[in-house]
């Protein structure tokens, strides 16, 4: 196929150059206008112009007027980096907060430990994802989100409870960013109020740092998996090698037996569902379900934002405790209202309230957080709760990882009750 004749034109050009002269495993190619050779690794890909010119209009040749027009001629050349930013919003999310906080160290005089912790922040390795676990690897996130934490409780120090209107992941749609100088929360209204970040400063950590389960290329199906440990392995030419496989050998070897379950939506704390009430656990957390009403998909409107202190005599040591709340509500049903509170030191309490009759007899209005972290989750009245871990499957050098992303923990009241209380801290 089109992907094994590039490979093969690719191996062909790493031993020889432009006059046709071999090379073993080194190229060395006079750059234009450089006095020196400057040498390019097979490995790395890195050939001089004229040689992927070359490929590319050879390439073009073996496949054809009607395969090249017909969808296999982007194979030719390689995706952009930035396609990772569309397909994993949390690859986006964490490079657009680095962008932000960047912006708001400028604005703050460029202190030198906040630009630092931006740069560790940069390492791109988390930022998505290949033959090498990347974005999967949940401690390679962990580490990103500890160095975002950090230069922004560096530029936060000594603010208020605030709350901005702003498209902080530039996909066209506004966030409410609730920042203090303890902890920064993302609130996405047009998401029904789900909360995509809540980084606490004081310990480092993005509770909301978990990892969508999504259907991948390499997640297949198979009777049986093949021995990727094997020594033979065909060569290009198709015969057989006495040499250790390579990473893509091993690739091509990984298959499932079932496939992984998949998440309906992008995971958050807060996403909220109307579920029937025959729905299972073991249902719901292979993805295998219908909800009868699902508000991550509805746009729910900002209908106040307000302030306030905590009475002195419930806060410790009487100092007042600041709160931010925001209530949001869906237009075609004014009998749903859902209202986030902040704490100034990053308690969230989540209150719902919706109209038993305007949905099924029977159902269960829910709530999911799904946790990069430990949380004590406090709910009123008192309901069933599912938990279960979040695990995905990624190829690695080994083989499939399976790694737990986090903790799903979804509240359960029936839609009879009416109204429930949700509250999220760190422990």
């Amino acid at each position: 196929d089109a992907r094994k004749v590039s490979l093969s034109l690719i191996n062909r050009a790493a031993v020889t150059d432009d006059k046709g002269n071999h090379r073993l495993a080194m190229m060395l190619f006079r750059e234009p206008g450089c006095r020196r050779c400057v040498p390019h690794h097979r490995h790395h890909g890195q050939f001089p112009r004229g040689v992927l010119r070359h490929l590319a209009i050879e390439l073009k040749d073996v496949l054809g007027p009607e395969r090249f027009n017909q969808g296999e001629g982007p194979l030719i050349r390689g995706s952009h980096w930035r396609n990772f930013l569309v397909k994993y919003s949390e690859s986006n999310r964490m490079h657009k907060k680095a962008l932000a906080l960047s912006a708001l160290c400028r604005d703050r005089g460029e202190p030198k430990e906040a630009r630092r912790a931006l740069g560790e922040a940069q390492c791109n390795d988390a930022y998505w994802h290949g033959v090498f676990g990347g974005l999967y690897l949940r401690h390679l996130r962990d580490s990103i989100w500890q160095r975002l934490s950090e230069a922004e409780g560096r530029l936060r120090a000594g603010e208020a409870l605030v709350c901005e209107e702003v498209d902080l992941d530039l996909d066209g749609h506004k966030e409410l960013w609730v920042h203090s100088e303890s902890f920064s929360a993302l609130v996405s209204p047009v998401r029904g109020g789900v909360i995509e970040e809540l980084t606490l400063f004081r310990h480092g950590i993005n509770l909301a740092n978990t990892l969508t389960r999504r259907r991948e290329p390499y997640h297949e199906i198979a009777d049986s998996k093949q021995d990727s440990s094997s020594h033979h392995h065909s060569d290009q030419d198709g015969g057989e090698s006495e040499t250790a496989p390579s990473i893509h050998d091993l690739e091509g070897a990984l298959t499932f037996k079932a496939l992984p379950p998949v998440d309906r939506e992008d995971r958050a704390l807060f996403l909220d569902r109307i579920l029937p009430g025959d729905l299972e656990l073991s249902d719901y957390r292979e993805g295998r379900y219908d909800p009868l009403l699902d508000l991550a998909q509805r746009n729910l409107h900002v209908l106040s934002v307000e302030e306030g202190e905590a009475p002195k005599e419930t806060t410790q040591e009487g100092l007042p405790i600041e709160w931010l709340e925001i209530c949001l509500g869906w237009e075609e049903s004014g009998s749903l209202e859902k209202r986030i509170r902040f704490g100034v030191d990053g308690t969230v309490e989540v209150l719902y309230n919706w109209t038993p009759d305007d949905f099924p007899e029977g159902a269960f209005f829910t709530t999911e957080l799904s946790l990069g972290g430990e949380a004590e989750v406090l709910s009123v009245p008192e309901a069933d709760t599912w938990r279960f871990p979040i695990s995905t499957f990624s190829k690695s050098e080994k083989g499939f990882d399976e790694t737990v992303q986090g903790e799903s923990v979804t509240i359960r009241w029936p839609v009879e009750t009416g109204w429930g209380r949700v509250r999220i801290r760190r422990p």
